[in-house]
């Protein structure tokens, strides 16, 4: 599920600060670099390079996990899904290995990311760059007519991704009519399975790009449509590797609870104040997916709305099913399965299915790994989370900085005895209010008392 991204302007300093104080990984061990730069890949014997695989990223992309072949069958549709095979380059218990654990998935900030792999592995070797010979997961999901998935099966093989796209020219050859086939079947199939996910119950958070000016202005970046499509063959991926492991008895799924009614109740009164509509009926899920991201209002309370995601987590089992299966935003029992080159879950997910889908053994390095690694993701994704947190709580002090003493409209969408948090609608900021008992879900006229980039501290009282 998506985290929102912050770009602020370069000229900020203090990056190397924050870093340090959220233990965020910097440059990479001696013995992992010389690894990294010495392994030698095991190729798989099963040949695909005939297949016209190609890659869809953001723009300037080369850390590439992911290439997709499309095609149409009489039953319906065939979805190959070459996945960067990392396990390939990575001896376990070795350095790169005991490194990738330490640090268990990329982290991203603004001036630039702290990687979970090397980039001669994560940029180059093990990336599905175009025209290169590189070892794969393949997965072949066969879907009906209405996009339901029919069919798993996943082996290694050796891949040659075609052609490297990114999304905008992937939307543009779309709108204007000239894109390939095998796109026009990325559009058709996205949009019968995000009709499949509204049906199931599911959540569509869009991953929004939330931008502030040098001159204090706040934008947000929507998703293009191709990017959601996309973003559709990856989550069928997950969803087939989960069934595949729950079959299995054995495997790794990335699980979320129902997010509890205060945080819903707070959301909703973020609405109110944000001016975005919330009728007494609706469920959160209706109302989120619901929304146009290009309106600031709405894509303010969808940035917001990643505050549900709280409590995701992984499950792993081994023999005994485990009580809790599904990820209740999408609806479904869900692995992490198709980012390997940045996140460590994806590389155990895989060798999982791969040895199921071949009715092999699991071998015996993952089973040994699988019971530590939801603590491991846990840490990482907390240091994810806060570093998320603190870029986004430095946004909102850069936009504020220069209005200490200005009142603002705002709605008090958490309070306690002690004080409570504030959300005003023009910029969209939440604060800390610093009055006690403050009016829960009302409408009140607040003063900034403080909006300091180096604390990161945005703080409001009632005017």
């Amino acid at each position: 599920m998506p985290t929102p991204r912050v770009h602020l302007p370069t000229a900020i300093p203090g990056w190397d600060a924050l870093r340090a104080e959220l233990e965020v990984p910097g440059e990479f061990p001696p013995e992992v670099l010389a690894e990294a730069h010495a392994v030698t890949p095991v190729m798989p014997q099963t040949d695909r390079t005939d297949v016209p695989f190609l890659t869809i990223d953001p723009p300037g992309s080369t850390d590439l996990d992911q290439a997709m072949a499309l095609s149409r069958t009489a039953a319906g549709y065939q979805v190959l899904y070459a996945i960067a095979d990392v396990a390939a380059f990575v001896t376990p218990g070795g350095a790169i290995d005991a490194e990738a654990h330490r640090r268990g998935e990329t982290l991203y900030a603004p001036d630039r990311r702290s990687p979970l792999h090397p980039a001669v592995l994560s940029e180059d070797r093990a990336s599905l760059l175009p025209d290169q010979i590189r070892p794969a997961l393949v997965w072949e999901l066969l879907l009906d007519g209405e996009g339901e998935l029919t069919s798993t099966h996943v082996a290694r093989a050796k891949v040659r991704s075609r052609r490297k796209l990114a999304y905008p020219e992937v939307q543009s050859d779309i709108d204007a009519g000239t894109a390939t086939p095998d796109l026009l079947l990325l559009k058709e199939i996205g949009l019968k399975r995000l009709a499949i996910a509204r049906a199931r119950g599911a959540v569509d958070l869009p991953s929004l790009e939330q931008v502030v000016g040098a001159d204090g202005t706040l934008s947000y970046r929507a998703p293009l449509a191709s990017e959601q499509w996309n973003a559709q063959i990856s989550l069928l991926t997950g969803m087939a590797a989960a069934q595949v492991m729950l079959a299995g008895g054995v495997g790794l799924l990335r699980t979320l609870p129902t997010p509890p009614q205060d945080a819903v109740d707070s959301l909703r009164r973020s609405a109110m104040a944000l001016g975005v509509s919330w009728k007494h009926d609706e469920s959160y899920g209706d109302v989120l997916s619901s929304l146009d991201p290009t309106v600031p209002a709405n894509a303010a309370l969808l940035t917001l709305a990643t505050r549900l995601l709280r409590g995701a987590g992984y499950t792993a089992f081994d023999g005994t099913p485990p009580t809790r299966t599904e990820h209740s935003a999408v609806a479904a029992p869900y692995a992490h399965a198709t980012a390997p080159l940045r996140r460590l879950a994806d590389r155990y997910v895989g060798e999982v299915c791969v040895a199921l889908s071949a009715e092999r053994p699991v071998p015996d390095w993952v089973r040994r790994a699988l019971p530590r690694l939801p603590a491991e993701m846990a840490g990482a994704d907390q240091r994810a989370h806060e570093l998320d947190r603190a870029v986004v709580d430095l946004a909102e002090a850069l936009l504020l900085q220069h209005r200490v003493g200005e009142t603002f409209q705002g709605v008090v969408v958490e309070a306690n005895h002690r004080g409570g948090t504030v959300q005003i609608s023009h910029p969209a900021v939440r604060g800390k209010l610093d009055t006690e008992d403050p009016p829960l879900g009302q409408d009140v006229q607040v003063r900034v008392t403080e909006a300091d980039p180096v604390s990161r501290q945005v703080r409001f009282t009632l005017a």
